[in-house]
């Protein structure tokens, strides 16, 4: 029998044995991550692995060993020349209740309040528009180079990293095929392709999934993060979204000062009242989304968008250290709104990573809203 034959039954076993609830180590997860990433079995093995692991339910040192996998041979860094550290604002995706693109803008009011913001993202997998489409409908180059990225955060205090661009081989090869979530949906958000990131917002698509992003996120290394699960009043607690809700109660996982604190958050706590979902729901449209979100950072729409944005930009101040107190750190980013700080950030950074044609685009979406 050759190696190669030996290798497909192997790792065919190991998605046999998932399929029966067999806990993997840390070690024997990065190594079949690995072989995953570097696409060393064939496309329906893949498949079925990940499918059999998320089935399963992935453990938390599972996903490390996953985590290992992936930034050892699947991530690009980029390493700033500044003494601070840096915070990322992204959210898993694959939420039940769809929203308006809730991290990108709240990236940028964060970035205009002081936090150095190393944002991540990619292209949709499960919604209307990722990340990745959001920006690049603004005027985002995604054949900027990652060298770009790091000047734009050391000269403006925010970069966009954009998976497709960090990661090499693994996920973004994935990525664009997969209409399913797998545990890239939960490791992939907590890549970190700034090594000097040591703080997270990472919203979740379920409750359950809090905890587990936490732990990682400890085992991994951060500093601080916030792992909140959003709910609507209006709908069941299984259909939630993976920000703070503005509409609903937002369970909150959070690690700070070495201690683990879960708790429960309501828009009143950040000092704005409660909307209705239908307010703050993602539009038909990436180009739509773009145009309300632009429509926020222009200071044209002062409702439950800005709201939302803000609240969802005071937590980062508050994992970042800038502000512990919630209504003041909202106050703070709705400030930061009103008087174009935010929307001055995402014209510094399409001006760095979309160039002249990109600063061009943006004009012009500026000037139809």
């Amino acid at each position: 029998m050759s190696n190669n034959e030996m290798n497909l039954r192997a790792f065919g076993k190991v998605i046999g044995e998932l399929g029966q609830g067999k806990n993997l180590s840390r070690e024997e997860a990065r190594e079949y991550y690995r072989q995953v990433i570097l696409s060393e079995q064939p496309e329906l093995q893949q498949g079925a692995f990940l499918v059999a692991h998320l089935m399963k339910g992935p453990t938390a040192t599972e996903l490390s060993g996953a985590w290992d996998a992936l930034y050892e041979y699947d991530t690009e860094k980029i390493t700033p020349n500044f003494p601070e550290d840096c915070c990322d604002i992204v959210g898993t995706g694959s939420d039940a209740l769809k929203t308006i693109n809730v991290s990108t803008p709240a990236s940028f009011i964060a970035a205009a309040c002081g936090v150095k913001v190393a944002k991540k993202g990619a292209r949709l997998v499960t919604g209307v528009s990722g990340a990745t489409d959001i920006l690049e409908i603004m005027g985002l180059d995604l054949a900027t180079p990652l060298a770009e990225a790091n000047r734009c955060l050391e000269e403006n205090g925010i970069c966009y990293l954009p998976g497709e661009a960090f990661l090499k081989a693994g996920w973004g090869r994935l990525i664009q095929s997969m209409r399913f979530t797998s545990a890239f949906n939960i490791i992939g958000p907590l890549t970190k392709p700034c090594a000097k990131t040591t703080s997270i917002v990472i919203g979740a698509y379920a409750e359950s999934l809090c905890p587990l992003l936490i732990e990682i996120l400890q085992e991994t290394g951060a500093k601080a993060a916030m792992s909140p699960y959003g709910m609507s009043d209006c709908h069941a607690e299984d259909q939630g979204i993976d920000e703070i809700s503005i509409c609903g109660t937002t369970r909150v996982v959070e690690l700070r000062d070495g201690k683990v604190d879960r708790y429960n958050l309501r828009p009143e706590d950040f000092g704005i009242k409660c909307c209705s979902y239908e307010d703050i729901a993602s539009k038909g449209s990436a180009q739509e989304n773009v145009a309300a979100i632009l429509k926020v950072l222009s200071g044209k729409d002062e409702g439950p968008l800005a709201d939302l944005f803000a609240v969802n930009a005071a937590v980062a101040l508050r994992v970042y250290g800038v502000e512990e107190d919630l209504k003041k750190a909202t106050v703070q980013a709705r400030e930061k709104i009103a008087d174009g700080s935010a929307l001055v950030k995402l014209q510094q950074l399409i001006s760095v990573q979309g160039g002249a044609e990109g600063e061009a685009k943006l004009a012009g979406l500026l000037a139809e809203i």
